[in-house]
């Protein structure tokens, strides 16, 4: 008997999950779409979406239109269950924001940072602040969900490895719950992009997909089958790091030659000042110098264009490997510099046919991520959802 009720508990949730997950990635939707889409009888719908209703998961969105007869109502996930946060821990700035469960930003902060001085603390102190900030009105948080450069080694205890902050083994959960309660999900920053983009995105629809952030620093996140690819411990992804150049220029990784290097935002900076002979790009920060050369490419050629031209090979070249190494249906191209560098798309996907094989080349799209600069915060934003989703609308516990 004990096992019956626990079997029929478990297929209840695995139904509450079904439901709950189709309605947030495709909602609004009928009861009868729901049925069609997840296998379920329509007498099996009715109830479940019965209970989420009572619980407060899912509301009544309207009726569609009908041909004839009663018209149907339209179902979606509650906005208004709960809030998450995601937190973006980028090189330059940490981004804190919040968004109901339409994923509606309801909130944002910001707090730059200097790369060189980086430290756990610094930034655990930004976290809690912006979430003290984001969070005041909004006393029903779900959990927080945080993206961050480096390798997040995951496990019970996730620890943080970013070489390029000086971070070897931070265990950023623990720093974390000294300072928050709220339920805690740390991944890596390509990742959450990825995610995002997957969800809402220039990834909808694809099943095998790779999002290649740019900005200070260079990653991907490789999505095989619909799931992201983690490897052995959680490193997969370090897209930046593999060799373009052998013996090339100096990375901040220790090795010479890496992408990074090259198409990073401190690599393309550091090429144009070479190339001017010392004299750096206008701006107070790697975000206004690469605003600052982009402009003078389009307008005034010279130097800015040149090194951007090279940019759009050395990332077309990046982007052939993905492609070579992985056989994606889409390469997207996300991250602030990635963005930034979006008027190179032509050249980028030219220097891709010329570096990748023509078969899988063909069968790839190269586009723009379409989540901007955010698409990491909203990614991390996701992670206390899935788990929602997962667990069939149980609010996770810290």
């Amino acid at each position: 008997m004990e096992l019956e009720r626990a079997t029929n508990r478990s297929v209840r949730q695995r139904n509450r999950s079904a439901l709950l997950t189709r309605l947030f990635l495709d909602g609004p939707l009928t009861r009868q779409d729901l049925s069609r889409g997840t296998g379920l009888s329509q007498p099996a719908v009715s109830n479940v979406v019965g209970d989420l209703i009572d619980d407060g998961l899912v509301v009544e969105a309207g009726a569609c239109e009908s041909d004839g007869g009663r018209p149907s109502m339209m179902l979606r996930v509650a906005p208004r269950f709960g809030v998450v946060a995601g937190v973006d821990v980028g090189e330059t700035r940490v981004r804190v924001e919040l968004f109901d469960l339409a994923m509606s930003q309801l909130a944002s902060v910001d707090h730059p940072i200097d790369p060189s001085r980086a430290s756990p603390s610094l930034i655990v102190r930004h976290i809690a602040a912006g979430l003290r900030t984001v969070t005041a009105p909004y006393p029903d948080v779900l959990g927080v969900g945080v993206g961050v450069s480096g390798i997040v080694q995951q496990g019970p205890e996730p620890r943080v490895y970013a070489q390029t902050l000086g971070w070897d083994g931070v265990p950023l959960g623990a720093l974390l719950r000294e300072v928050t309660d709220l339920p805690l999900y740390i991944d890596n920053g390509a990742k959450t992009l990825g995610q995002a983009e997957m969800w809402f995105g220039a990834g909808r629809g694809s099943r095998h997909a790779v999002f290649a952030l740019v900005g200070s620093g260079v990653g991907a996140a490789v999505v095989t089958n619909g799931a992201t690819y983690r490897g052995a411990s959680s490193s997969a992804g370090e897209w930046g790091h593999t060799t373009l150049v052998y013996g090339g220029r100096p990375c901040r990784c220790g090795s010479r030659g890496c992408l990074e290097a090259y198409v990073g935002a401190e690599g393309i900076l550091d090429r144009y000042r070479a190339a001017r002979r010392g004299r750096p790009a206008p701006g107070d920060d790697e975000e206004s110098q690469i605003t600052a050369l982009v402009a003078a490419a389009a307008t005034g050629g010279g130097t800015a264009r040149t090194v951007l031209d090279e940019t759009a090979g050395y990332l077309g070249a990046g982007v052939a490997n993905l492609i070579n190494l992985f056989n994606p249906e889409r390469v997207v191209l996300g991250g602030w510099t990635g963005m930034a560098l979006g008027s190179l798309l032509p050249q980028i996907r030219d220097s891709a046919a010329r570096h990748a094989l023509r078969q899988p080349f063909e069968q790839a799209r190269i586009e723009l991520g379409q989540l901007g600069v955010d698409a990491v915060a909203l990614g991390a934003a996701t992670l206390p959802v899935a788990r929602l989703l997962q667990e069939g609308g149980t609010r996770p516990l810290p």
